[in-house]
């Protein structure tokens, strides 16, 4: 099974080593991709039990626990960031996801 590319239904977006996103710190636009290497509390699926399952850049996720400011203080999470133009181009134009696009009626 891979882990390129998938969809998470708690925040309702794409997330996986195969895409490309920002920091989910606010404010941050450290390129990152949404990969287990960099979700909250560290290579687990939706950050297991104890993380946001959002996706933070070295700097901001570069504890040993793993986990995000707000996970580390028991606050709610951040505010996910939104996809990059990159991710969003790529799904509307790679022939990969023409299939997608048509079954969710979407024609360019």
């Amino acid at each position: 099974m891979s882990w390129a590319v998938g969809f998470d239904t708690h925040w309702n977006r794409w997330v996986g080593y195969g895409v490309p996103a920002w920091c989910d710190h606010p404010g941050c636009y450290e390129e990152i991709d949404r990969g287990l290497a960099n979700v909250c509390c560290g290579e687990q699926m939706y950050g297991g039990e104890d993380g946001c399952d959002l996706y933070f850049c070295e700097k901001h996720h570069g504890w040993e626990d793993g986990k995000c400011d707000r996970c580390r203080k028991d606050l709610p999470p951040f505010k996910p960031s939104l996809d990059t133009d990159e991710w969003i181009e790529h799904m509307m134009t790679d022939p990969s996801w023409a299939e997608w696009r048509a079954d969710h009626g979407i024609h360019g």
